[in-house]
């Protein structure tokens, strides 16, 4: 939920006859263009009846909020219209109109079915299987997982190794990730994979320096520790070349990328082999 410490500028009631994934993910999707912006998401999942969407009502116009829903049992969808409409809330319908356009272009009718995109298929089991995987071999917990892997990320600290290792995991990719420390040898295994399955991440020195900072101070620790000094950070990343050079991956400069972006990059470039 995205909030403010003080009376938020913006509330959206995102209303579902499913878990709202969808509802909410465009919400956020929206408010990142009016960054910075005070918002609360208020998730409504698994309405069933009109009774819960009158509550939803009343409460959205007592805090002047939006209401965005993804309705896909069409007597829902009326009845949240017609309540927004006497109540005189700001109400947008995100399905409903797609799914009657794509009932008109096919001639078909849709299957009225809340929840169908979380349907447990093959799909979903590879993206669970994917997720356990990133979770066993982060960090180089368990180096054998680098063998089994789909891609391997390599990397000093605070490169954004276990975010993306979670991101690429929900995309079905098997995702280990290895920290690359001047004082500790990489895992051997690293050199018996094929580079095109290396994926190697670095960062600028100044922008590195903020990161580790600000998690030290996240950690209550002082900012004058070794581990966020520029002539560490310098060594570190000094290493990592090294290692990356040697290991003929391509690598990445994760420097002021956001995570879906680096992602994307990784996957254009896995895909491509």
């Amino acid at each position: 939920m995205t909030q403010s410490l003080g009376k938020p500028e913006v509330i959206v009631y995102v209303v579902s006859d499913a878990a709202g994934d969808t509802g909410e993910l465009v919400v956020r999707a929206a408010i990142a263009q009016f960054h910075p912006i005070s918002a609360e998401i208020r998730r409504a999942p698994f309405v069933s009846d009109e009774s819960a969407l009158i509550r939803i009502t009343e409460l959205a116009k007592v805090s002047q909020a939006i209401v965005l829903y993804t309705l896909v049992l069409p007597q829902l969808r009326e009845a949240m219209k017609r309540l927004a409409e006497e109540h005189q809330i700001a109400a947008i319908d995100l399905l409903g109109p797609f799914i009657e356009t794509l009932e008109h272009q096919t001639g078909r009718k849709s299957r009225q079915e809340p929840g169908l995109n979380h349907v447990l298929d093959a799909d979903y089991f590879r993206k669970v299987e994917a997720v356990e995987f990133a979770v066993k071999y982060d960090d180089a917990r368990d180096t054998s997982g680098v063998l089994k892997a789909d891609i391997v990320l390599v990397g000093v600290s605070r490169t954004s190794k276990t975010p993306l290792s979670m991101y690429l995991a929900h995309q079905k990719f098997k995702v280990a990730n290895v920290p690359l420390v001047p004082e500790l040898k990489p895992p051997d295994e690293l050199f018996k994979l094929p580079k095109n399955k290396i994926i190697g991440l670095t960062i600028n020195t100044a922008y590195l320096n903020v990161i580790r900072k600000e998690r030290l101070k996240a950690l209550g620790l002082p900012n004058t520790a070794s581990y966020a000094t520029t002539d560490r950070i310098e060594q570190e990343l000094r290493y990592a070349d090294e290692v990356m050079k040697k290991l003929d991956c391509v690598v990445i400069d994760v420097s002021h990328r956001a995570v879906e972006e680096t992602a994307s990059l990784i996957m254009e470039y896995v895909r491509g082999q």
